[in-house]
């Protein structure tokens, strides 16, 4: 806590530690911290950072797949005054390099190696590297010192398990955690970028008081025990898994990746109460749970998005095969941070399958019509703008980005469609960009997914626009069947046929054998979109 009484990151650890010492904190597949464990990780991590000249609003970039070094190490980060960016584990070569040299980082930590991909190659495709472990000097990246490796020791690098903490002052942990402003950037997180170049989005540790108040409103406490199979990269995460176990004392089980079977494994061994994710994870847990059903008795509750028409039969079906859990439906990004609206325990099954939350402390919501400003009245959808006290700072390096994605009086365009309900909740509807335009006549592709995935012989399915010299653009299905299911388009389009206007049943279905995926389980339309131009003119 800083002077002024203002909570920051680097503290959390700490403050938690000097309650419940003894508690469990943190677990991975190598071991178990409780909180004061955790807390002398965390100093450990920060003397190395120390010793190897990581100073106050430093940049540093953390290439890690989910693990408790990454909790750590990124609470260690925050604990000195630097700035933590984190790196997709799904970026190659090309990515890596564009976000390190754009995010100004001054270290990389990362491994060597994760699973078949090599690390250490990409790195060494875009970094030119000493010869010894002295400091990067590469045009490409000024700002960039030193790669650092968790995992070995290679010529160019400086291996962690080699960084002696006890070169760094005790002492100097305490005083550099004491000098850390609360309204200085704490992180940059770039947003996943299912289309054109991430940006990364600026951070102060203004957060801990909206994962408080989401906390507070899902009865979050030292009890509840937090399955993170989410990256930790992704801001779902970070908030969700990561700072909410600090905040609140909840423990923390990280997973190194989703694996539906392992992850129900794990619910039932340590009885699990929260888990989080997207409709891909649902679908995936509640497929395996009803193929070999566990003893999910421990799940209490977590945040599903629910409010697209094509999540809601996904998260239906999943609250039934995962009870007693309690899922809750909410809508955030990563520039607004989570939970600009959220559904409440006590909320019945259609608002919490159906919509996408109430308003939360802290932020204020409307729906305008995109073209001409004006607020659109309940059930009629228009673009959700957002404002509030957990807004991002900025894109990092990009005014114009910026000042672009805010209008008049503060507000911020989220690029998302969405509509009022009766109730005063709000209801997600899809991005902007995806919404088709048929004829004239608007199509949420989304009501067509959501159709096709209650037919039990479709897996997962999305449907983009191809353009149209006489529509203007029609509606094309990317549809992955069942595994052993034969399906073709004739009954791809029949499942449409009579229940969906004409305009929206989609005219040409291609099938594939699985999705181009960004890391936290959304489809890339813009792939799809760019697949679809090639059947232009050939509408049957």
């Amino acid at each position: 806590m800083s002077a002024a009484g203002r909570p920051r990151y680097g503290d959390l650890v700490h403050d938690r530690a000097a309650r419940t010492p003894g508690a469990p904190a943190l677990q991975d597949r190598e071991g178990t911290y409780d909180w004061a464990g955790a807390a002398a990780g965390v100093d450990d991590a920060a003397r190395r950072l120390l010793a190897i000249g990581v100073r106050p609003g430093d940049h540093v970039a953390l290439w890690l797949g989910n693990s408790a070094d990454w909790v750590l190490i990124a609470f260690a980060v925050f604990r000195i005054g630097g700035v933590l960016v984190p790196l997709n584990t799904r970026f190659r070569a090309r990515d890596m390099a564009y976000v390190l040299a754009q995010s100004d980082s001054s270290f990389l930590i990362a491994e060597s190696r994760s699973g078949p991909i090599d690390y250490m190659a990409l790195i060494r495709e875009v970094v030119r590297l000493p010869r010894a472990a002295e400091p990067v000097a590469d045009p490409g990246f000024p700002a960039l010192r030193h790669v650092v490796l968790t995992d070995a020791a290679l010529p160019g690098t400086i291996a962690w398990d080699d960084i002696d903490p006890a070169n760094a002052d005790r002492t100097a942990i305490e005083a550099r955690a004491a000098a850390v402003d609360p309204d200085a950037p704490a992180f940059i997180m770039y947003t996943s970028g299912t289309t054109g170049t991430p940006k990364g989005v600026v951070h102060s540790h203004g957060l801990v008081r909206n994962v408080e108040e989401r906390a507070f409103r899902m009865r979050m406490t030292s009890s509840d025990i937090i399955l993170d199979y989410l990256p930790l990269f992704h801001a779902f995460a970070f908030s969700e898994a990561m700072l909410m176990s600090a905040v609140t004392g909840a423990r923390h089980i990280v997973t190194r990746s989703f694996e539906p079977g392992h992850c129900l494994d794990l619910i039932e061994r340590h009885r699990v109460t929260v888990i989080h994710g997207f409709e891909a994870h649902m679908k995936g847990l509640a497929e395996a749970q009803e193929a070999r059903p566990r003893d999910l008795s421990s799940l209490r509750t977590g945040i599903f998005a629910a409010g697209m028409l094509s999540a809601t039969p996904v998260v239906r079906r999943g609250a039934r095969a995962l009870a007693p859990i309690v899922n809750l439906s909410g809508f955030g990004m990563t520039e607004t941070w989570i939970g600009v609206a959220l559904c409440s325990l006590d909320d019945d099954e259609t608002r919490r399958c159906e919509s996408s939350g109430h308003p939360a402390l802290g932020y204020e919501v409307r729906i305008v019509d995109p073209e001409r400003g004006t607020p659109c009245e309940p059930g009629r959808p228009g673009e959700l703008q957002v404002r509030g006290r957990s807004m991002m700072l900025g894109y990092y390096r990009k005014p114009e980005e910026t000042a672009a994605s805010f209008v008049g009086g503060g507000w911020f365009r989220t690029g998302d469609t969405a509509v009022w309900l009766d109730d005063g909740y709000i209801r997600f509807l899809g991005r902007h960009r995806d919404m088709l335009k048929v004829g004239g006549e608007n199509v949420d592709p989304m009501e067509t997914e959501g159709l096709l995935l209650e037919d039990e012989r479709v897996h997962q399915v999305a449907v983009v626009g191809c353009p149209d010299q006489e529509l203007g653009e029609v509606p094309v299905a990317y549809v992955q069947p069942e595994p052993g299911c034969r399906l073709e388009a004739g009954d791809v389009i029949g499942i449409c046929r009579g229940v969906i206007a004409s305009f929206k049943i989609p005219r040409h279905v291609v099938f594939v054998d699985g999705f181009p995926m960004t890391e936290s389980g959304k489809i890339r339309k813009e792939e799809l979109r760019s697949d679809a131009r090639r059947l232009e003119g050939t509408v049957p």
